[in-house]
């Protein structure tokens, strides 16, 4: 596209980072602007160029970040004012309510760059939404894109109290910003009296500490993998590793699982996994350990009875550098999980890493189930629910890997 000069700073970038842009990644990384027409302004926006002068699209620049450029849109047209902004998060929640239908207690409401809202996680939790901040050009930007947000899930009948920011988190020191946390100032804001919320997912309810749970309170990409971990769950004797809040575990228990043992490394888990169960009429048919699921398994036998085991870990692995390593720390768990199950028993497995890729971590599922002797057969094979959309050319969006087996 030929290029009129419209008043934005102009930055030419490599050969390389222009395919890379062309085929529709949004970054454009350190070391690969090669010319600048104007001045640039950490926050501001640049419009990117091709090594021939040709548009390509405009986005935030940070001095700060080894990400230089995030890209927010690829029409010369744009103006990038509130009205902008507004026509982008309308959209983003247009989608949800197709791809959630009535589901939208809980949902993830902006995805980062799957939204081209770069850097930006909003998630709705009842009435009470939660974001993170991890891009300056959003920062800059939010007393225009909060209130409007606000506003648009007010007018859809949300009943939306109020917005917390989570942003502590060290990344945002990297990008020049500093940590923070606390409810963002709106008008006709409500401030609860209390941090916490009780959201309902898949008709089971759950305390939300979004002040001080993990990353926004709650993990909600394994909504619907934790419904389908219900249909299977009737009957039988089911062992939830890494249970955090007891979301699967609940799901297992809510599905008619003859008994459930939920288990976190973490007491503060465990104590909120048992206030869950407790608020769903659950403690009955559950039970709750406070142990390593490293040193557990190899202690456990087929005595215990578990014919279903539900391994959702953290990412083990958050580079390139370590995926071997988080490889064989994924193998040993499911090495002893599919030890420990019968013949018949069933196996729910997941990576919630994007540097463990689907090959690498299938390739590790098969060479486990060699060294246990077992042959697995495949139920379902999932990923990250639709309100966590992946695009296919920006594979970072692309990242939850979850299995469902019979192992036989």
């Amino acid at each position: 596209m030929a290029y009129t000069k419209r008043g934005y700073t102009t930055v030419a970038i490599t050969k390389k980072a222009e395919a890379s842009v062309i085929a529709g990644h949004p970054w454009v990384f350190d070391g690969e602007l090669t010319d600048t027409d104007g001045t640039l302004t950490d926050g501001g926006l640049v419009d990117v160029l091709s090594h021939k002068g040709s548009y390509l699209g405009t986005g935030f620049y940070n001095s700060h970040s080894k990400i230089k450029i995030r890209l927010i849109s690829r029409n010369a047209n744009d103006r990038f004012d509130e009205a902008f902004f507004e026509r982008r998060l309308r959209y983003a929640w247009d989608y949800r309510k197709t791809v959630m239908g009535d589901d939208l207690n809980c949902c993830r409401i902006i995805f980062g760059e799957a939204d081209t809202f770069p850097g930006l996680t909003v998630d709705k939790f009842n009435d009470i939404l939660v974001t993170q901040t991890l891009s300056l050009g959003i920062e800059m930007r939010k007393d225009i894109i909060f209130p409007l947000l606000f506003r648009i899930l007010n007018e859809d009948g949300q009943n939306i109290k109020a917005i917390y920011e989570r942003n502590d988190v060290a990344i945002r020191e990297l990008e020049g910003m500093t940590q923070n946390k606390g409810y963002y100032p709106l008008t006709d804001a409500s401030v609860p009296a209390t941090n916490t919320t009780i959201i309902t997912e898949n008709g089971i309810k759950y305390h939300v500490d979004y002040e001080n749970g993990q990353k926004t309170g709650f993990f909600l990409d394994q909504k619907y993998n934790r419904l389908a971990v219900s249909k299977l769950a009737k009957g039988k004797r089911v062992l939830d590793c890494f249970t955090h809040t007891g979301s699967f575990a609940l799901n297992a228990a809510a599905g008619g699982a003859e008994h459930v043992c939920a288990v976190d490394i973490s007491e503060d888990a465990v104590n909120m996994a048992k206030s869950n169960a407790q608020l769903n009429g659950l403690e009955d048919k559950m039970s709750f350990r406070c142990a390593d699921v490293f040193d557990l398994l190899p202690q456990l036998s087929k005595s215990e009875g578990f014919d279903f085991i539900i391994l959702d870990p953290p990412a083990f692995t958050k580079s390139r550098a370590t995926v071997q390593n988080a490889a064989k720390g994924y193998k040993e768990i499911n090495l002893r999980a599919m030890k420990l199950l019968p013949r018949g028993g069933y196996l729910a497995t997941c990576s919630c890493s994007h540097f463990m890729k689907d090959d690498l971590f299938r390739s590790m599922l098969n060479s486990a189930a060699h060294d246990a002797h077992v042959s697995l057969r495949q139920i379902e094979a999932r990923q990250q629910g639709p309100d966590h959309p992946i695009l296919w050319n920006v594979p970072e969006t692309d990242y939850l890997k979850f299995y469902l087996f019979q192992v036989v």
